[in-house]
């Protein structure tokens, strides 16, 4: 198991502050959610010159066991619904992400 995972997302143009707001009210349902899944130490971070969303977080065993389940439970799907006017998306309405590999790491 990795010891963190990365990958990254695009913001849409002029979404920066709605993106924050919505993720500092974020629905306690996806919390618990992503927490019974398996993520901790989850974070997003912004780059503001290309609109580029940094995610990382530190895996449990259950998020590869449970990665499928999760994209298709229902809140996720909700919360994806609720974020599409700010985030780029794919056609089978998951956001378009991409993993990054770790070539670093200090303890």
């Amino acid at each position: 198991m990795a010891n963190k995972v990365a990958y990254t997302m695009k913001l849409k143009p002029g979404a920066a502050a709605e993106y924050k707001r919505r993720h500092d009210e974020i629905w306690p349902e996806v919390l618990v959610l992503l927490h019974e899944h398996g993520f901790t130490d989850y974070s997003i971070f912004l780059d503001e010159e290309n609109l580029t969303l940094f995610a990382v977080y530190k895996p449990s065993s259950l998020v590869t066991a449970s990665n499928d389940a999760l994209r298709h439970n229902e809140i996720i799907q909700r919360w994806w619904a609720y974020m599409t006017d700010l985030v780029e998306f794919n056609e089978d309405h998951m956001p378009v992400t991409n993993s990054l590999k770790m070539v670093f790491h200090m303890d």
